[in-house]
């Protein structure tokens, strides 16, 4: 599993600038468990947007968003939401929101941060998707994350082996750099790759203590012990 934290609400609404309309996807595996895309969170999260002044478009639930099989097969069912929306708002971990963002023709922003925990990472398994890094950059890269499509890691761009699309490191892989290009250009939002996000924190890959001590790092550990007049 991956376990996701929500993304603080000014972060989402700086990504959703000058966009009215959304809509919102949210996962009912690993991060509805996480308490961050449940049907009561997801529901507060949309209370936030519209308080803000959003118009949400509808909200999708998907089994696994993981599973890019499944998660297009519901955004097909929904595609008036779809084309209504200016741009989609994924409350799953960062393999959900990249299966998202490979299923539409709308800008994709991450509502949740991935933190590692070990274990498995999902469905969709024809390579890595999602390092957990625990700062979801996906807003800046148009939904396909750099670390994992890059086979270098490389956040700012492209090295200067590319030819002719390819990777330099396999040359049967398709760059990851020239994909977030094309994907940003498609959604003319290349404009992004000008910003710059923040560096890579590798203090916020790790879990803190108490999830060290919770079923969430492994099955046979209990959830630990509140303190007195914690809710």
């Amino acid at each position: 599993m991956i376990a996701s934290e929500r993304k603080p609400i000014e972060e989402i609404l700086g990504y959703l600038d000058g966009e009215s309309k959304v809509l919102v996807v949210a996962c009912d595996g690993c991060s509805a468990g996480c308490g961050v895309s449940d049907p009561e969170h997801a529901a507060e999260t949309v209370k936030e947007l519209e308080a803000s002044g959003k118009s949400v478009t509808g909200t999708v639930r998907v089994e696994m968003t993981c599973n890019a099989g499944l998660t297009a097969l519901m955004l097909s069912q929904h595609l008036a939401a779809v084309n209504a929306a200016a741009s989609v708002l994924v409350l799953a971990c960062g393999a959900g929101i990249q299966a998202v963002a490979a299923a539409v023709d709308r800008p994709v922003h991450p509502g949740t941060n991935s933190i590692y925990l070990g274990g498995f990472q999902g469905l969709w398994r024809s390579e890595p998707r999602c390092a957990e890094c625990g700062n979801c950059m996906l807003d800046y890269t148009g939904g396909i994350c750099p670390y994992t499509a890059c086979s270098k890691s490389l956040l700012y761009g492209s090295c200067g082996g590319p030819k002719d699309g390819k990777c330099e490191v396999d040359e049967f892989v398709e760059c990851g750099w020239v994909r977030i290009y094309q994907r940003l250009e498609a959604l003319g939002r290349a404009d992004r790759l000008k910003e710059m996000p923040p560096l890579r924190n590798f203090q916020k890959m790790l879990p803190v203590g108490d999830s060290r001590r919770s079923s969430l790092w492994a099955l046979e550990l209990t959830e630990p012990e509140k303190a007195e007049g914690e809710d």
